[in-house]
């Protein structure tokens, strides 16, 4: 019989919890192949993007609602590093909502969106809006649902390119977990050469994880009402979706809050109690390195919170001196698995932690409103 997070399968699917976990340890498996999926349509994809960003003052904006608005978070620091082209990360359910405060009218924009189904409202709103408002604009859809709206308005048009994720990061879960790393691997691999650095975080995944599997089912069964998590510069979108990710899991019965360590003493360290875990996404970033270990060593000396702890790399994976934007991927799935473990102890079925309805695996309830240039003021 099958095991996953060292639970037997049988168990898992007694108590509805079965594809999270499954989805959770596929992960390494489909960073492999996405990044063969990338390859195969490279020289297309390639002489397309070329056609799109060869216009003078372009933009790259990385966009979805909710976790695949994190892809963007994680990936826009690394990739203005890699480009000379300036990347921003904004929310579909900000740019349905306030378009005149991120758009520019006459500036070209690549819309690069996120989305598990292709389905959720906002997703589908925000390539009509920035059609709307913006003269020049092109859409990469990078999603995981060939029968999604996104993946089939990419045949309509030139100027929309559809990337599909394997075919098993359309997660039936409730929580993204592969669609989530699956995509944000794939946007990197889109404009920058990364195939090397995934794989060695892929396989470093595939020896590590199940050794650590009891430590961070300790650290998810401490009695806590509040998990922090912390992360400077791309960890920073790790840390917001793993702490959604927790929210998530156990059905806001342990909040999630996340904040990059310099920023957690202006006023968010009020919040430390002794029900309170912390986790550092520690960076392997030199100069970076010296804020986290200033912040580590002061909560630890505050002695306030239940715990602090280091999410440390794998040894051989800190010795590539990777950019934090791919040891992320591993505190990723470390988080997933905290969030597993404490959902699994509160007895809460995982694969459906809302089975109430009021959250929903895509988002039902919002009203979408005509836009048109004459709705904006400038």
């Amino acid at each position: 019989m099958s095991s996953y997070l060292a639970i037997d399968e049988t168990l898992l699917e007694a108590r509805n919890s079965a594809w999270t976990a499954k989805e959770i340890m596929q992960q390494s498996g489909c960073w492999r192949e996405t990044l063969s999926l990338v390859s195969a349509v490279r020289k297309q994809l390639d002489a397309w993007l070329a056609n799109v960003l060869d216009k003078p003052n372009a933009q790259i904006v990385f966009t979805g609602a909710g976790t695949s608005a994190y892809v963007g978070e994680a990936v826009v620091g690394y990739l203005n590093q890699q480009l000379d082209i300036p990347c921003l990360s904004i929310s579909s359910t900000e740019l349905v909502a306030c378009p005149q405060q991120y758009l520019q009218k006459n500036r070209p924009t690549l819309l690069v969106s996120f989305a598990r189904s292709g389905n959720s409202p906002e997703s589908v709103a925000a390539v009509g809006v920035v059609n709307n408002y913006v003269k020049h604009c092109a859409h990469l859809f990078i999603t995981c649902n060939p029968d999604g709206a996104l993946n089939k308005q990419a045949a309509q048009d030139e100027h929309y390119f559809s990337l599909l994720m394997p075919t098993q990061t359309l997660d039936q879960s409730f929580a993204m977990t592969s669609s989530f790393t699956s995509m944000l691997v794939a946007s990197l691999a889109v404009f920058s050469d990364v195939d090397n650095a995934v794989l060695t975080m892929a396989d470093s995944i595939d020896k590590n994880i199940p050794s650590k599997l009891t430590q961070l089912k300790e650290l998810a069964e401490l009695p806590m009402h509040r998990l922090v998590y912390l992360g400077a510069g791309s960890l920073k979108g790790y840390a917001q979706e793993s702490a959604l990710k927790l929210l998530e899991l156990s059905a806001g019965q342990v909040m999630g809050y996340f904040e990059s360590p310099l920023g957690f003493r202006h006023g968010p360290k009020s919040l430390v109690d002794d029900k309170t875990l912390i986790v550092l996404f520690g960076s392997n970033n030199n100069y970076t390195k010296q804020y986290d270990t200033d912040l580590l060593n002061e909560l630890q000396g505050d002695n306030q919170a239940i715990a602090v702890h280091t999410l440390a790399l794998p040894s051989e994976a800190s010795a590539e001196q990777l950019d934090d934007v791919f040891n992320g991927l591993y505190y990723m799935v470390c988080a997933q698995i905290i969030s597993f473990y404490k959902a699994w102890q509160l007895g809460i079925t995982v694969d459906n932690p809302c089975p109430t309805g009021e959250v929903n695996r895509v988002v039902q309830g919002v009203t979408i409103y005509p836009f048109s240039q004459g709705d904006i003021n400038d």
